[in-house]
């Protein structure tokens, strides 16, 4: 007993004199942890050491209600060495520096809609393309009929911000003419006469943009990546229409939002009782322009898709505890694999295979 007394004793004592320590050079000990955090994370790139094919990183996954565990709707495709990113919700820019995906070297930002949450975080991802890689040109925006008004609107509100950069950090540093972005809009055929249209097709890959049924919003589309035999289809916000169908035959992700009307009922009511109206009205309008989870399966299964994740989380889903709720009876239409799309999944497709493997960037 007098033995374990002593040892326990001597434990206590060291563990004091590590403490003290730990107070006495904490500031030497907290630079030397800065330094090595800078050096694992400052110009991180995961771009070059992806296989050639394509790639999908979910660097926004949530929707306009508040989630601590999800940024707005975001999705970035990497083709090649290619960086793409569709929407930019609020938050998407940190996430992909964290992410280790350099906004600095996206070739081009898609909108699949001129709602706020898909576009609020637009700001910091043109300022960081112009100032991470001292760009010359704007950033590509491509985006249906209004797109031009977006882009304009977000210059409209940076053109001092723009300013400031130049004077302080120079011309070299912060080139004047890449400020901002350049839109790219672009026509759907007339309702009747064809729902897509090939936006961009270079290097190998090619983007579909077709029409999805959000009204009232009009336009609103979703987008098909192909790139050397692999596919990705991102829905955009839409409810359940032959047009997604159509777009993702035989895709090797379908990446579909998703409102769960069960657990959007228990926020309604919760409104209700509390007489926050105006928000309760909001709750029972939501569910007439989007797709429930099982609705987004039937999609998947009458498309031949291979996997099927869900995006634009509605209603928020901050503990996975939850996801069978959220889920629902969607394995019953769809046999394939199906995940709840989180920040900072990566779902790489090697080029013409069939492989598809996963991990996590944060």
């Amino acid at each position: 007993m007098q033995t374990l007394k002593r040892v326990a004793m001597g434990l206590l004592a060291l563990v004091i004199l590590l403490a003290v320590l730990a107070l006495a050079f904490r500031r030497d000990v907290s630079t030397l942890l800065l330094q090595r955090v800078a050096h694992a994370n400052i110009g991180r790139n995961i771009v070059p050491e992806l296989p050639d094919g394509l790639h999908l990183a979910l660097c926004g996954t949530g929707s306009p209600f508040p989630d601590p565990t999800r940024a707005g709707p975001c999705s970035v495709v990497i083709a090649g060495d290619r960086i793409f990113i569709v929407d930019a919700g609020e938050g998407a820019a940190r996430n992909l520096g964290y992410m280790g995906i350099p906004v600095g070297k996206a070739k081009a930002l898609f909108l699949t809609h001129f709602h706020s949450d898909h576009l609020d975080g637009m700001g910091p991802i043109m300022l960081q393309h112009w100032g991470l890689a001292s760009a010359t040109a704007p950033l590509p925006v491509y985006g249906p009929s209004g797109v031009d008004k977006v882009v304009d609107g977000f210059r409209a509100a940076y053109v001092l911000d723009y300013g400031y950069r130049v004077s302080h950090h120079t011309e070299k540093i912060m080139p004047p003419g890449g400020s901002g972005g350049k839109a790219m809009p672009f026509e759907l055929p007339p309702v009747g006469q064809g729902d897509t249209v090939v936006v961009l097709e270079s290097e190998g890959l090619k983007v579909t943009a077709f029409r999805v049924h959000h009204a009232p919003v009009e336009p609103a589309v979703g987008y098909r990546f192909d790139y050397k035999g692999r596919s990705v289809v991102i829905s955009g916000d839409t409810t359940k229409t032959p047009g997604v169908v159509a777009a993702a035959q035989n895709a090797d992700i379908l990446v579909h939002e998703a409102l769960q009307p069960k657990l959007v009922a228990i926020l309604g009511e919760e409104f209700t009782q509390r007489k926050m109206d105006n928000i309760a009205h909001v709750m029972r309008d939501i569910l007439t322009y989007h797709t429930t989870p099982e609705e987004a399966a039937q999609q998947a299964e009458a498309a031949h898709v291979k996997q099927l994740v869900f995006n634009h989380i509605v209603p928020p889903m901050p503990v996975r505890f939850a996801y069978p709720a959220f889920v629902g009876d969607a394995a019953q239409f769809f046999k394939g694999p199906i995940t709840v799309g989180e920040d900072g999944m990566l779902f790489s497709l090697p080029a013409n295979s069939t492989e598809v493997t996963k991990k996590r960037l944060l």
